[in-house]
């Protein structure tokens, strides 16, 4: 059975400090380079679930590098290399303390609660009669705060981002302008693969003084994507839309009584399960990037990827 990246620990030279977030882990370069590893943990409902799912970071990895290669003509970015199949070196900003979430589409939390009768999300006026899965007239940018480990994301306006000082009102045009800019990219490409890029996220920092995109962009963990095929009449329909994300996980999740709540317990990954949730990801990788994806050695996986970024730290 392929093995799973569920750790980190390593100590490469200049190493400053080290990040360990939900599913990745941020190692610090001498103040000046991030290596970030995509491991092959899982999250949901802000829980990182028991098992890693092989190969689910090098796909998250892969994915993101090509998107930030697509885009790089719109902003700079933070990449720099990818020197193994799960890491991403880059330089490293200091971080807009926002994410910002844009939407093509009325579903999600936006739509649970639009239903619930709320008609302003973020500061943001949404038309009334919409329905589940419709097209807003224009994208909209629905920002959240950046939470701390173990906390949830709060949605945030653009006024309270510039009351509270998280941007200036310079820089929060420029994230703004971007934000538009890549989901406009981001669309471009899913529609010349039979997608439609429904919702996602950015995050921006600074980089001697200048803005750059961060982090992964347009990954089945931060979008989510439906088929265009079959869209129009499964929303006539009032139908759930055949979608390329991470919530066919949540859903099995729910399915088994879980949703993140106090007392709730995880239900048993068992491999099958682990390996059907790997599974799915390669089809959302294949569908993404057009690619046929290459499945990298798994044998040793945190000695493929020391000797990796090693060999790049010392070009």
């Amino acid at each position: 059975m392929s093995k799973a990246l569920t750790k980190t620990d390593f100590h490469f030279p200049g190493l400053k400090s080290v990040y360990h977030g939900k599913v990745r882990d941020v190692y610090n370069i001498n103040d000046e380079k991030l290596i970030m590893v995509a491991t092959d943990r899982i999250s949901a409902f802000d829980v990182v679930l028991p098992e890693g799912i092989p190969y689910k970071g090098q796909m998250l990895n892969q994915i993101a590098a090509k998107f930030l290669d697509a885009t790089a003509d719109i902003c700079p970015n933070w990449k720099l290399a990818t020197p193994d199949p799960m890491v991403t070196v880059g330089v490293l900003c200091q971080g807009f303390p926002v994410e910002m979430i844009v939407r093509g589409y009325l579903c999600g939390s936006a739509w649970r609660a639009y239903k619930s009768g709320v008609r302003e999300i973020c500061g943001v006026r949404l038309p009334d009669n919409m329905r589940e899965n419709e097209k807003f007239p224009h994208p909209i940018i629905t920002p959240t705060t950046k939470a701390e480990m173990g906390m949830h994301d709060e949605d945030i306006s653009k006024e309270e981002i510039l009351a509270r000082g998280l941007a200036t009102p310079e820089e929060y045009e420029i994230l703004e302008r971007y934000t538009l800019a890549l989901f406009e990219r981001g669309t471009q490409i899913a529609a010349e693969r039979g997608l439609i890029l429904v919702d996602t996220k950015y995050e921006f920092g600074k980089h001697n003084g200048q803005i750059y995109l961060m982090d992964e962009i347009h990954t089945p963990d931060s979008s989510r994507y439906f088929y265009s095929e079959g869209y129009q009449e499964r929303f006539e329909k009032e139908l759930p839309q055949k979608q390329l994300s991470k919530e066919f996980v949540r859903e099995w999740l729910m399915a088994n009584g879980f949703q993140g709540k106090e007392g709730q317990q995880v239900p048993e990954m068992t491999p099958e399960i682990v390996n059907s949730i790997s599974d799915r990801y390669i089809e959302l990788f294949e569908h993404i990037t057009g690619e046929p994806f290459v499945k990298a050695d798994t044998d040793h996986l945190a000695e493929r990827i020391e000797k990796n970024v090693m060999d790049y730290l010392m070009e």
